[in-house]
């Protein structure tokens, strides 16, 4: 304590022998200091309590329930994915996170080459893969939108598969229905699988 005191002392001496410039930003560096370690601290205070957010389920699982999540993927100043859930909830070992309401984007290049919303989505954060169930609708950067009952994105060197009641179009320009629906690594191409129909317009008259 004594120790202590001296330290404080000595401080106190050399803060009163600085003019009252010095004396200012000392005391505005002083400031900044203990606003950083107060937001530290308090952030602190929320994870740990965000922690023991946890609630039983009916088997006795736990998970914690968020509000807002947004989940990215960026390696090497490139981003591959964005996704934010409304409310979502995460597994007991944290590694997947089911969320509800969920819009977002696929990235190449930086660029923004699928967007998409649903209302539900997981990640898993094992494997990377993203799935979205029930009235997920999508829309690529060359115009063609499609409706499905699931997709699954399995990282940006893959092809993403969509599967359940596809529906494809284009404009006014085409209209395709389909069990299933493969869309390239790039997002540029798209092959339609199983039981399929295909309506092509012109100006007129369909094709």
């Amino acid at each position: 304590m004594e120790k202590l005191k001296k330290y404080l002392k000595s401080l106190y001496e050399k803060f009163k022998s600085l003019d009252r410039k010095k004396q200012a930003y000392t005391l505005a560096i002083a400031g900044v200091v203990f606003v950083m370690l107060w937001a530290f601290i308090s952030a602190g205070v929320i994870t740990s309590n965000f922690n023991r957010s946890q609630i039983k389920g009916k088997q006795d699982d736990q998970k914690v329930d968020a509000i807002g999540v947004i989940i990215t993927e960026t390696k090497e100043e490139k981003k591959y994915f964005e996704i934010y859930g409304e409310t979502g909830h995460y597994s007991n070992d944290h590694s997947i996170a089911t969320l509800h309401n969920v819009i977002g984007n696929f990235y190449k290049d930086n660029e923004v080459s699928m967007s998409f919303q649903s209302s539900k989505g997981t990640y898993n954060e094992n494997t990377g893969v993203i799935t979205l169930f029930d009235n997920t609708y999508i829309v690529l950067k060359d115009g063609i939108s499609l409706k499905t009952d699931k997709l699954v994105w399995s990282g940006s060197d893959k092809e993403t598969i969509a599967e359940g009641n596809v529906a494809i179009q284009k404009g006014e320009e085409m209209k395709s229905t389909a069990d299933k629906c493969i869309i390239s690594a790039g997002y540029n191409k798209i092959k339609i699988v199983g039981k399929t129909k295909t309506q092509v317009f012109s100006k007129d008259k369909k094709i």
